[in-house]
């Protein structure tokens, strides 16, 4: 059997998945501007080391994770394999730009399951940021769930993500990373 590299098996679920999750159609509540271009996520390629602060209940923990992404196909996909070995988790972040639409969804795959979320978020890049909106049920009723990407230089960015209960006017944001480049 051929010797096959990470970033070769990760192009190849993206294309394996690609036709199966784009979303339909854009809810209300969700109306990114139609502004999204192939290669937005083109900062994100490459080998990172991430500094994770997560909230559980009312505690704040840190933690360690690493990451690797390959943008492909021209640069309307992304895919990200983190891992996280001090909490046993990894999983597969893809996102796929609706060439026509011009928006961007954010999905993700968590390793214990197999199940690409669908429908993901749905955001563009505008003044430097990029914000991804999806809609839920929580225990408290319909939720917004955020997540975004800031603070991007050639060497480093940001991902953090909140619930909003109010329909957007506040967050709750309760992960965030800080990735540094490795190559």
């Amino acid at each position: 059997m051929a010797n096959i590299d990470r970033r070769t098996v990760i192009a190849l679920s993206a294309g394996a998945l690609m036709s199966t999750v784009i979303p339909a159609a854009v809810s209300a509540a969700i109306n990114p501007a139609p502004v999204g271009k192939p290669g937005d996520f083109d900062f994100l390629t490459g080998e990172w080391r991430i500094h994770n602060k997560f909230r559980e209940g009312e505690k704040w923990i840190e933690f360690p994770g690493e990451a690797t992404v390959v943008g492909i196909l021209g640069g309307i996909a992304s895919v990200e394999e983190l891992r996280i070995p001090a909490r046993g988790f990894s999983g597969m972040g893809l996102r796929l730009l609706d060439v026509e639409k011009k928006i961007w969804s954010d999905h993700w795959v968590n390793a214990k399951s197999g199940v690409v979320a669908v429908p993901g978020q749905l955001g563009v890049f505008e003044d430097g940021a990029g914000t991804f909106l999806s809609e839920g049920e929580g225990a408290e009723g319909p939720e917004l769930y955020r997540g975004v990407w800031d603070r991007i230089t050639p060497k480093s960015c940001r991902w953090f993500q909140g619930t909003s209960r109010d329909g957007g006017k506040t967050w709750d944001d309760s992960w965030f990373m800080d990735w540094t480049r490795v190559s």
